[in-house]
């Protein structure tokens, strides 16, 4: 994303500088009024509106009770989002490994053993990926295992829910992986789901006939020193798979942290990093479940890091994030971005109904006429009231766009397409 705007400024004396330097601030007390009045009609208490915005090269144009730190809810994401492109880079994939402990009979395609998969993290493995092991699997010779289907902790495939739905036992989840696997191997095992992802690939690949493997049975363990390695999935590149779990908010995004490490450890950095007070900054999870903490201000510097490391790495945050008109992600939630010129809002939503009172969230780019903007805007205590905060926020920046000229479209970025788009299975020679 092209931050490089400058505002131009004119300066013809100390009033006309006064008035431009108030009026900004008189349309953003209007905009906040009426939000507030448009809340309380109703005859529930006022939503108390958190916000603040700047320009591309830091200057502030918006503040409301920008020193307080809230509960960003999936906002979390974001930084969850930079940590895994520091740490790793955008093109990093996640590796998986099926090796075999057996003998493989090539005349019948029987695995006279176990066939062990060996995780490598992957938070995006879907059915479609197993559809790409199947095949590879069939490359090899392979078509029946008359043993088990073994997989270590550190894979998954589908989606859990995140910290709130996951299973807290690591034998019961790791045998329903391995379960999941096992089924989406086989078509005579599988799912309505299943059968769903198969016709969604056999679409795009033009494929006619589903691999299959058949395996009797599915449990949880380790690959023994002597297993040989069949076939390796590499993963889509890291910046495709943060943009599917950013545009739909997936909290399975805490995966992340068996490679990068536990929310805590992320906290310390960001805190080191803008030299705040450790307190001020608190991680429950990365998905943004739970009572997390983030300083408003610190929401910006975050916005402005992630830019930093978009450029680095080659992309623009509308790789790595739901852009209005766009996406069919989370922000066709907000009233108002429908109407908005494709392209011209680059955000992440968050919301929480219950902990800490509710929250709701926005926070990401808007492209103006005057330049493109960061922003942050936040309804703490909103409870059960989601729409209405959403409508407040929604008001808010189209206020805060309006001031600077109105939205403007601008391209798309990369598409949130499947887990398998750029992903691959190969036999190991």
């Amino acid at each position: 994303m092209s931050l490089g705007g400058t505002w131009r400024r004119v300066a013809t004396g100390a009033a006309a500088r006064r008035g431009r330097r108030l009026r900004p601030a008189l349309a953003l007390g209007c905009v906040l009024l009426a939000a507030r009045a448009a809340a309380a009609s109703d005859g529930a208490p006022a939503l108390r509106l958190v916000a603040y915005a700047e320009t591309a090269d830091g200057a502030r144009v918006a503040a409301e009770h920008a020193g307080e730190a809230i509960n960003p809810a999936s906002v979390v994401k974001l930084a969850t989002t930079l940590w895994a492109l520091e740490r790793l880079g955008a093109a990093h994939r996640f590796e998986t490994r099926v090796a075999s402990s057996g003998v493989l009979d090539p005349a019948t395609g029987v695995l006279a053993g176990d066939l062990h998969v060996r995780g490598g993290a992957d938070p995006d493995f879907h059915v479609e990926n197993a559809l790409l092991v199947a095949e590879a699997l069939n490359g090899a010779g392979v078509r029946e295992v008359r043993g088990d289907l073994v997989v270590d902790d550190r894979f998954w495939i589908g989606w859990e829910g995140g910290a709130e739905r996951r299973e807290g036992d690591a034998d019961r989840r790791a045998r329903a992986m391995a379960e999941r696997l096992r089924r989406a191997l086989d078509p005579a095992t599988w799912s309505r789901e299943a059968r769903a992802a198969w016709r969604r690939t056999a679409s795009r690949r033009v494929a006619r006939t589903p691999p299959e493997v058949h395996v009797r049975g599915a449990r949880r363990g380790t690959a023994p020193a002597g297993a040989r390695d069949l076939v390796v999935h590499r993963s889509n590149p890291l910046a495709m798979t943060l943009k599917r779990l950013n545009v739909h908010s997936n909290n399975d995004i805490e995966r992340l942290g068996a490679t990068l490490g536990p929310p805590a450890a992320l906290a310390a950095e960001l805190a080191a990093r803008w030299d705040l007070e450790p307190a001020a900054v608190r991680l429950d999870t990365l998905s943004g479940l739970g009572r997390n903490r983030l300083p408003v201000r610190a929401i910006g510097r975050l916005l402005a890091a992630l830019e930093e490391v978009a450029v680095r790495e080659r992309l623009d945050v509308a790789d790595l994030v739901a852009v209005s008109g766009c996406d069919a992600g989370t922000l066709r939630f907000l009233p108002g971005l429908a109407d908005a010129p494709a392209g011209s809002v680059i955000a992440k939503t968050g919301t929480l109904t219950v902990t800490d009172g509710g929250v709701t969230a926005l926070a990401g780019w808007a492209q103006t006429a005057a330049g493109p903007l960061r922003f942050v805007v936040a309804v703490p205590r909103s409870g059960a009231r989601v729409e209405a905060a959403r409508r407040a926020e929604a008001r808010w920046l189209q206020g805060l766009a309006e001031r600077h000229g109105g939205l403007r479209a601008r391209p798309c970025g990369a598409r949130a397409g499947y887990s398998d788009d750029d992903a691959r299975a190969v036999v190991v020679d």
